[in-house]
């Protein structure tokens, strides 16, 4: 069924304001993944902060013009599904990467991430950023790594005291 204009609009007004939301965007081709796998891809996507939308290829191009998510506008060949990372930039290449590795049919086209084009086959350069969660607790392992070494070494260094006083005696 074709769009009017005022369908056209809408979307484009849409996906543009998602797209000022996000933090990442991955475009993916998922010609011959059946519906079932698709929804449960959509269910997974909702739960970790990413946002399927699939629009058509001018639609889109539209709707990028003028954000940083401009740099994809020449993946738009064939079907496009959009993935707008909206809470953490990597959610999105890590949830269509992993899809990929389940679904042979589905095929990650690009990503961008801060207004670059990263091609499909760098799309572990944006799925291994680490969560929030991650990274802080990255942190505090090392916080606690440094504080732990501080405390040998000052035990190291009265033990050592404690020899010279000894010996002086």
């Amino acid at each position: 069924m074709p769009l009017g204009l005022e369908d056209k609009k809408a979307i484009v007004a849409e996906v543009s304001e998602t797209a000022g939301q996000a933090l990442s965007v991955v475009v993916a081709d998922s010609r011959g993944v059946d519906v079932g796998a698709m929804t449960a891809l959509r269910k997974k996507a909702r739960d970790n902060g990413v946002q399927l939308r699939v629009v058509r290829n001018t639609l889109a191009r539209r709707a990028l013009q003028g954000t940083s998510w401009e740099c994809l506008n020449e993946t738009f060949i064939g079907p496009s599904l959009l993935a707008f990372s909206l809470e953490h930039p990597g959610a999105g290449a890590r949830l269509l990467r992993d899809f990929a590795r389940e679904q042979p049919k589905f095929e990650v086209k690009a990503l961008a991430y801060d207004g670059e084009l990263i091609e499909a086959e760098n799309i572990d350069r944006l799925a291994s950023m680490p969560t929030y969660d991650e990274a802080i607790a990255k942190l505090m392992s090392v916080m606690k790594e440094a504080s732990a070494g501080k405390l040998v070494r000052t035990l190291a260094a009265l033990r050592d005291q404690k020899q010279g006083e000894e010996e002086a005696a």
